[in-house]
């Protein structure tokens, strides 16, 4: 796999393409995946003894509908990121 990146970068470049690249055991290059990262941790997997891999998934899962859909997040105003409804507005026919 590493030669494939590394001709990947390499022909970006020549391209003329700057990528956002994060380099390999530098997990805090992305703020965004280490915050989920340490919630996730937190919030399930340091309260949890899973007894099978179907508890896992179901309960995972449940974490992961409520993360998304329920669950207020500061950056977002205290709103969830995809509220499970939107309704339209309807515009009647004249």
């Amino acid at each position: 796999m590493g030669f494939v990146a590394e001709l990947l970068r390499t022909w970006l470049h020549n391209l003329g393409v700057i990528t956002a690249f994060i380099e390999p055991g530098s997990p805090w290059e992305n703020g965004y995946i280490e915050s989920f990262n340490g919630k996730f941790r937190d919030e399930l997997l340091n309260r949890e003894i899973f007894d099978t891999v179907m508890e896992a998934r179901v309960v995972t899962e449940d974490w992961r509908i409520e993360y998304n859909t329920v669950r207020p997040h500061s950056s977002l105003g205290y709103r969830p990121p995809a509220p499970e409804v939107f309704y339209p507005c309807q515009v009647a026919n004249a």
